[in-house]
């Protein structure tokens, strides 16, 4: 016998001292005249009771023999995904090699010395007989199966457990039942791992919306193996109609092909975008030959407030360009001087009754500023501003999700965010004006002031003022020298140095963007970008697309008081939640919060969505969402506390963009020796699958280890104790005492 919780020699004298001390003083000087031998007896009782007791709390365990194996269950899972439809296995397919390899090879063996057992392994595990199997799963879960299958068996005897599969793990929940626990898992690899001849879009993603909202940068990964470097035709559609097609040499066979094409959405409704490669007679997968992705249209307006510490040509032609932007509604406050009293007097623009807000040159209430979607500080001293005013505006960026732009010479002097609540929202340091951009600028170095666009801004939708990277590079080295740029440290951890410009103490950042907690930052540090405009010619938009781009991009990301939250490109099956959030005026959750759901999928009626609240202080509410179909679904939400509006939003989800089953639909060995190697098992291609017999015959009994038997919760342990005190409480009663 053993103890789980070993104790050390002098504890055990110790417990049974204590233990015999308290039976005695128990029954030293008892109420009733005993016989020494009834004394005794008692005593004897009590100690047995006692001693039993402590015993347990160590947990005593007996080790036994292994049991025989003769008989123990071999779970067998069969992968019955739709990839294991392909004909790449010997000429049949990879389901018909794994049903022929378990009728001939690995069940009549097993069926000698074990018990195996058939399930079918998709979206989920069930048993099976193997006639009835049938490739038609949408997903294969092979690592959950696993545990799932570990879990069913727990406590019975299981040699191991085999699997047959093409390796291809589409669940996205990584390996998690690959853990080395439980019986080991012998893997067969069911298919090609190479000479696949396959064509597939591995990748496909929608950048920025810029220029108004007119164009944005479909990125576009294609692969090509097994055909060498025959060309093909790689082509863009738009909700189904052809926009562009182009011819594509890979540089080398199965080498990735990246390729940019810009589109034009739809600004009012949403786009469906789709890559596709024209299906080539040998290929055997055509599922992977196409992506897609969903632009949501552009929605409302957004709202810029722009702070002006004095009249400039620099702000002026930098409002022009905002109010060109039909998708901008632009507010600004430009100070003026004092008055007889001394107090600073603005000259205010604003519409829908926001002017009265920004009659004392900053919004004074959270409600106001939080209306607006970026707030630009123009060459304004910091002092100007109160520390509570600057705390609020970095509440703007971090908690509303709105974007901040801080230029001009004023905002950037040697005291003016230092050391304010503003200062870690910006995405360049301020206290160090040395000028510590790690970059080379191409060429060599360039005029003092003059701007140069870097690796990270050519690609950038603030920066991209022409059609290609190359076209970009060249318009901005086309445009005039700033008259000037304030000094500024390197760029914060986690920033983007967009632009630089050539200084006495090195290369300084002129555009900088970061990311500071829901929303986004921008610093510009030139002086007279106007000279963008009117030093060149008058059809010449490079100024008014940079500022515009920069309007958008802040702003861009700036949340309305109620939103929604809907997973990201799902398929058909995928289970998965629809979040909507409201938030008053302040932005501050709502917990009485009223909201009204509803989905419509494609080609149906609008269903209402049952909504669970999330948190009794918050205004978060989730639903479950489970596309059954692919296609556009749109999601409609109103929020009210009360008779108070809150706001309505809308969000549309495009499933079965890509197809998980079918990416890269090779053989991959690699999941699968994974599997094998963590759980204490081993891989075999299909061609030697016999030889998994042989391991569990051979490897498991040796492997065996003694079974444990824990005593102490054994009925026959409780029934000794309690007949113990009932034997003592007895002969109490019999012989007097109570």
């Amino acid at each position: 016998m053993h103890f789980a919780y070993p104790l050390p020699w002098w504890l055990a004298l110790l417990l049974a001292a204590a233990i015999g001390a308290i039976a005695f003083f128990e029954y030293r000087r008892p109420l009733a005249p005993l016989s020494r031998g009834r004394r005794g007896v008692l005593i004897a009782l009590r100690v047995t009771t006692l001693a039993m007791l402590v015993l347990c709390l160590f947990r005593p365990v007996v080790l036994l023999p292994p049991a025989s194996l003769n008989g123990a269950v071999v779970p067998v899972l069969v992968d019955v995904s739709r990839s294991m439809r392909l004909e790449d296995a010997d000429g049949q397919t990879r389901l018909a090699q794994a049903v022929s390899i378990a009728k001939t090879e690995l069940l009549p063996a097993l069926s000698r010395q074990f018990t195996p057992e058939v399930y079918a392994v998709g979206d989920g595990v069930a048993r099976s007989a193997v006639d009835a199997l049938h490739a038609g799963a949408r997903r294969s879960d092979l690592a959950a199966a696993i545990e799932r299958v570990r879990d069913r068996y727990r406590g019975q005897r299981v040699a191991g457990i085999v699997m047959l599969s093409d390796g291809g793990d589409t669940s996205g929940g990584g390996e998690s039942g690959t853990a080395d626990h439980g019986p080991p898992v012998f893997a067969v690899g069911i298919g090609a791992a190479s000479g696949l001849r396959d064509r597939e879009i591995a990748g496909l993603t929608a950048g920025d919306p810029r220029l108004d909202h007119a164009s944005v940068d479909l990125r576009v990964t294609a692969i090509s193996s097994g055909f060498g470097r025959a060309p093909f035709q790689l082509r863009v559609l738009a909700n189904n109609q052809l926009i562009e097609s182009r011819r594509i040499v890979p540089p080398a066979d199965g080498s990735p092909i990246d390729a940019v094409f810009t589109v034009s959405p739809d600004p009012l409704n949403p786009t469906v975008f789709t890559a596709d490669i024209p299906a080539d007679p040998a290929e055997p997968v055509v599922e992977n030959n196409a992506r897609s992705v969903l632009v949501n249209p552009a929605g409302r307006k957004r709202r810029v407030l722009v702070i002006e510490g004095a009249p400039g040509f620099e702000h002026s032609f930098m409002k022009r360009a905002f109010a060109l932007d039909p998708g901008l509604e632009v507010d600004a406050v430009t100070r003026k001087g004092r008055n007889a009293d001394g107090q600073a007097t603005f000259f205010v623009q604003a519409g829908a009754g926001r002017a009265a807000a920004l009659t004392s040159g900053f919004p004074a209430k959270r409600e106001d500023l939080y209306a607006y979607d970026a707030l630009v500080i123009a060459n304004v001293e910091g002092d100007f501003f109160t520390r509570a005013q600057l705390a609020m505006a970095a509440d703007f960026v971090a908690e509303r999700g709105g974007g901040l732009l801080v230029l001009g010479g004023r905002s950037f002097a040697q005291r003016g965010l230092i050391g304010t609540p503003l200062e870690v929202a910006l995405p360049v340091e301020l206290n160090d004006r040395r000028g510590v951009v790690r970059t080379t600028l191409p060429g060599g170095a360039a005029p003092v002031n003059k701007l140069v666009v870097t690796a990270d801004g050519e690609h950038h939708p603030i920066m991209r003022i022409g059609e290609t990277p190359d076209d970009t590079r060249k318009r901005w080295a086309a445009l005039p020298p700033l008259a000037a740029s304030a000094p500024l440290g390197g760029p914060r951890p986690g920033a983007t140095v967009l632009a630089v410009t050539e200084s006495p103490n090195g290369l300084s950042p002129v555009v900088a963007v970061q990311r500071y907690g829901r929303g986004r930052s921008m610093i510009f540090a030139g002086e007279a970008s106007w000279r963008w405009k009117m030093m060149l010619a008058s059809t010449d938009r490079s100024h008014e697309f940079f500022w515009r781009q920069a309007a958008r991009w802040l702003a861009g990301s700036a949340p309305d008081p109620v939103t929604i939250t809907a997973p990201d490109a799902p398929e058909p099956g995928d289970a998965g939640h629809i979040e909507i959030d409201a938030r008053d005026a302040a932005f501050a959750p709502v917990p009485d919060a009223v909201v009204d759901a509803t989905i419509t999928a494609p080609g149906g009626d609008a269903q209402p969505l049952k909504l669970r609240r999330d948190d009794a202080a918050g205004g978060g509410f989730t639903a479950p969402f489970q596309p059954e179909q692919a296609g556009l679904y749109r999601v409609h939400a109103s929020a009210h506390r009360g008779n108070t509006p809150l706001g309505t939003a809308d969000r549309w989800v495009y499933a079965g963009g890509g197809d998980r089953e079918f990416a890269d639909p090779r053989l991959n060995e690699g999941f699968l020796r994974r599997v094998t190697r963590a759980s204490g098992g081993r891989y075999v291609l299909a061609a030697d699958a016999a030889r998994v017999v042989a391991w569990l015959q051979s490897a498991v009994p040796q492997s065996a280890a003694p079974e444990r038997r824990d005593l102490w919760h054994q009925p026959w342990a409780f029934a000794l104790i309690i007949a113990l005190l009932g034997a003592e409480w007895i002969l109490r009663r019999r012989w007097g005492l109570r």
